[in-house]
């Protein structure tokens, strides 16, 4: 009697033990797991790499880093990481390895790097389609900082300076069928970048190659150590309907936005900076901020010359899509802060709408915008080139036609065949009237 009631009492005590164990157990893994790390991406870029962690809540968090070899070290408290660690440092050039250890408290993450590297580290609240961030910026130390004046007079080539819209951590717009503005952006960009350099007097300076996110400061340095003649921004359009649809071409004014359209672009830089940015229209929302990545032009030359492509941009444009506005419009937008480097915006269509989310993604499309842009720019640089380039020893000179003047005189007296005279000047017969003007080619 006396036996079988200690084992019953045993047995009770251990039960409640077990019981306490479990919720010890329960209440250390519930006061663990406060946070987690539900995701991580690298963004390599050529000058930087940008690490973003996904929080489910903010961060808390302290980091330190270590030499010999070079380490980055940062201590998650509360904190459980969900994140598989072993592909994701495959590609980039600096960091070599995510590795991660775990203790009562907290989650350590070390990035084992390939060299020092200048570090910025910053949590950043929920904005559009993100949560909660912790986000890392390796700095390549040796990255030019130097800001060089273009010259006055360029010599030689007319160099344009091409931006694909978004990339990285900023995915831009984002279509009804999950297509992201960035990869548009990019292709066309990168389209237009080789007619660009394959055009005798011309070269392409793109300013970002790949899928990561150029700051919008640092865009202005870029082109300027490029000594960049001409900037022109590839975007898609987008809106909080699929109905509105067509391309349009934008430069900055110093004045107040005159279009509805262009009041919706107001938070566009300070939204997608925020997302580091992503500050695109995601699908699904009533968040339709467009896109607008243009030089704040100060003098009057510098919007003149942006208006004259403009318009010669518009006119490609039109003859392969359709055009949502048929005149350049005009917004007060600095992202390339106090820049005089004349530039326009190419808004390629609105990705918000179903049939141009399609086109917008079809190889043949964007090559037919690239080669409209390309066109375009080209246009305007043979009928006003800059002193000292090639295309002001071989472009364009005008001549105005007098009474007595037919086509196949002014092809003689200026050794050019009539073929190549209707070509040059979109004729589609050989009448000419009087006033008209015509577009001569220089011989040097």
């Amino acid at each position: 009697m006396y036996q079988r009631g200690f084992l019953t009492s045993v047995k009770i005590q251990l039960i409640m033990l077990h019981c306490i164990f479990i919720l010890s157990s329960i209440f250390s893994v519930s006061v663990f797991a406060a946070n987690s790390i539900d995701g991580i991406r690298v963004w390599p870029a050529p000058e930087n790499t940008r690490i973003v962690f996904d929080v489910k809540n903010q961060a808390d968090y302290k980091y330190f880093t270590l030499s010999n070899p070079e380490r980055l070290v940062i201590d998650f408290t509360k904190t459980k990481n969900t994140v598989s660690l072993q592909r994701l440092a495959d590609g980039d050039p600096r960091v070599k390895r995510f590795r991660s250890s775990e203790s009562a408290d907290k989650t350590r993450l070390v990035l084992e790097l390939s060299q020092s590297y200048q570090l910025t580290v910053f949590p950043l609240a929920p904005a559009g389609q993100y949560g909660n961030r912790l986000v890392i910026d390796l700095y390549d130390k040796e990255r030019s900082q130097k800001v060089t004046p273009p010259p006055q007079n360029n010599v030689g080539d007319i160099i344009i300076g091409v931006v694909a819209g978004h990339g990285g951590e900023d995915p831009g717009s984002i279509g009804n069928k999950g297509t992201y503005e960035k990869h548009v952006t990019l292709a066309i960009a990168k389209k237009l970048q080789t007619l660009i350099n394959n055009e005798k007097g011309m070269k392409a300076v793109m300013i970002r190659t790949g899928d990561y996110y150029v700051n919008l400061n640092r865009r202005t340095s870029l082109a300027r150590e490029k000594n960049v003649d001409f900037l022109v921004s590839i975007h898609a359009d987008a809106f909080h309907t699929p109905e509105p649809s067509g391309a349009s071409v934008w430069v900055v004014k110093k004045s107040r936005a005159e279009s509805e359209l262009a009041k919706w672009l107001v938070n566009r830089e300070e939204k997608s900076e925020l997302l580091g940015g992503g500050g695109g229209v995601i699908k699904n929302t009533a968040d339709s901020n467009l896109a607008l990545t243009l030089a704040d032009m100060s003098k009057e030359h510098s919007l003149g010359v942006s208006f004259g492509v403009a318009n010669n941009v518009i006119s490609e444009l039109r003859k392969i899509t359709k055009m949502h506005k048929k005149t350049p419009q005009n917004g007060n937008f600095a992202v390339l802060k106090s820049s005089d480097i004349p530039s326009i915006l190419v808004e390629t269509g609105f990705i918000s709408n179903h049939a141009e989310e399609k086109n917008l993604t079809w190889s043949t499309h964007q090559q037919r915008l690239a080669d409209a842009i390309h066109q375009g720019i080209k246009r305007h640089f043979m009928d006003h080139p800059l002193t000292g380039s090639y295309f002001a020893s071989v472009g364009y000179k005008k001549h105005k036609v007098r009474s007595g003047e037919s086509l196949s005189v002014l092809a003689e007296r200026y050794n050019i065949s009539m073929s190549e005279l209707k070509a040059l000047n979109n004729l589609k017969t050989d009448s000419l009237r009087i006033g008209q003007t015509l577009k001569i080619p220089r011989t040097g």
